[in-house]
């Protein structure tokens, strides 16, 4: 799946509020389909005994939720709590009758790994899962929004779908006790937590803006780009340190950062709209014994990053326009020095959306 891009949102968002009543403009309530115990507590909705849907179209392929949730009781063994299915593909998470694992089922069975199900552990949080199920039948299962682990295994499960049974998106339990904190949809895409994020405004500042350019320079055929950085070279920079860009990352290295976001004037009343304009630091650490070549090099690369996202990013005249840029040279200060860092920074400007944010 791609980025969400602007024109997706969550189609229905529940922050712990009655499902047939969710809060906010373009928010779609929920279906009781069956069950009566459901019930408001603080922060979340409680159901002991209701299943809620909505309807799914039958071009609407591509389906994520997301919800946080926690046991008061654990629900039956097998017990359905979330499904999906875009009427050729059916995919659902069920409780394992414990409380720490919950199983995802398609045409086979995985299980997740240890859960805190019922929040014990210390300094314990609700359970974030996000679903989701393609088009081909791939169906992901994501765990507190981790797609990799600290030691970069891959932290999700997944499954290929079973056979439709009955088209909808599906939420809730019919056995045991469960807190529903959040509850988020849609049927715009397949989504991973690096395709769209519960905010929006995450999404369009470090996902559709700082993840987008990684994603459009590994796919880059410029020379430089495709010859001499490996895709494996080319990240979004949450680590920044020297062991992180030169130990970890083998130069020449593109690292890409979403540094300063601002809006300085909401441009209608309630700030229905705003400008967001985003600084996007973009640094090129080439090394050599030859500080000259290493510059050399650095600039190339650079030029072409340059190029790849002059041509390919900011082109939406009054919605998405890159509006500047700024290039810092480095320089051979120490006669010891091997590596070179070239940083450029991109300025975009956008035109966002506020009223798909309210829960």
């Amino acid at each position: 799946m791609a980025i969400a891009n602007s024109a997706h949102f969550w189609v229905s968002r529940l922050g712990g509020n009655d499902p047939a009543s969710p809060v906010g403009d373009n928010n779609t309530a929920w279906t009781l389909t069956s069950g009566i115990g459901g019930s408001a507590v603080t922060n979340a909705w409680r159901i002991t005994d209701q299943t809620w849907k909505q309807t799914v179209a039958n071009d609407d392929n591509d389906l994520t939720i997301v919800v946080g949730l926690s046991y008061v009781t654990a629900p039956s063994n097998d017990e359905v709590l979330l499904a999906l299915d875009n009427g050729t593909h059916r995919v659902e998470v069920r409780a394992d009758g414990g409380l720490e694992k919950v199983k995802l089922v398609g045409a086979t069975t995985v299980t997740t790994i240890d859960l805190d199900l019922n929040m014990t552990d210390e300094s314990s949080v609700p359970s974030l899962l996000r679903l989701t199920l393609a088009s081909d039948g791939t169906a992901n299962l994501y765990m507190q929004e981790i797609i990799e682990d600290d030691d970069a295994i891959q932290h999700y499960i997944s499954v290929t779908g079973s056979a439709s049974s009955s088209q909808g998106t599906y939420f809730g339990n019919n056995t045991g006790s469960v807190d529903w904190y959040s509850v988020y949809y849609t049927s715009y895409g397949a989504y991973s937590p690096d395709e769209m994020d519960m905010s929006d405004w995450v999404t369009n500042s470090l996902i559709r803006t700082g993840i987008n350019i990684v994603n459009i320079l590994k796919a880059s055929k410029r020379f430089y780009l495709k010859t001499h950085v490996t895709p494996a070279a080319v990240i979004y920079g949450y680590d920044l340190s020297s062991q992180a860009m030169i130990s970890r990352v083998h130069p020449p290295s593109v690292h890409v950062v979403a540094q300063k976001i601002d809006s300085p004037d909401f441009l209608t009343l309630a700030g229905a709209r705003t400008d967001q304009r985003y600084s996007i630091n973009i640094y090129v650490t080439t090394r050599g014994t030859d500080y000259k070549n290493a510059y050399r090099m650095g600039m190339s690369v650079m030029g072409e990053v340059f190029d790849e996202l002059y041509t390919r990013t900011g082109l939406e005249g009054g919605v998405d326009s890159l509006t500047g840029y700024d290039a810092r040279l480095d320089s051979k200060v120490d006669d010891d020095e091997v590596i070179c860092v070239h940083v450029l920074t991109l300025t975009y400007m956008k035109k966002i959306r506020m009223f798909l944010r309210k829960v």
